[in-house]
């Protein structure tokens, strides 16, 4: 397999973990948004809760980017599919931790946390999620 073609599909695979992100704050909010509220009191906690989730990522940004680093000294070598096959692995589980922010606001849809919260915790996990782009100097 080329490198560019590596690129490419670990590019639709971060469009792939976007929806899968998204995709349950979305089915939450549209089959239960206007349904009466669980435990309201609930619903700052599970803010604070979705904040303090981004904060998990930070470890496996900092794996990430050694394993990048690991990739870029790789390449043109004999070890480079086994660079590009770690990487992956690495970003696979720090897609995870990037997008606890946005389950943790699907979930937080059933105790009535209001929009803008929500979309704030949305939007964390998308940041999160930009960071593990492949950056072009792969190429």
């Amino acid at each position: 397999m080329t490198r560019s073609q590596v690129r490419r599909r670990l590019a639709v695979a971060w469009w792939q973990q976007v929806a899968f992100t998204l995709l349950p704050l979305f089915v939450m909010s549209w089959a239960f948004g206007t349904s009466d509220d669980l435990m309201p009191v609930l619903a700052m906690p599970m803010f604070i809760a979705g904040v303090a989730s981004m904060f998990l990522s930070l470890p496996r940004f900092g794996a990430y980017k050694r394993r990048l680093i690991a990739t870029q000294q790789a390449l043109d070598t004999p070890q480079e599919p086994a660079a590009w096959i770690a990487l992956a692995a690495t970003r696979r589980l720090a897609f995870v931790f990037a997008a606890l922010p946005a389950w943790i606001a699907a979930l937080s849809v059933l105790f009535g946390l209001e929009a803008v919260p929500l979309c704030l915790l949305a939007f964390s996990s998308v940041l999160l999620l930009s960071l593990y782009r492949i950056p072009r100097q792969l190429a």
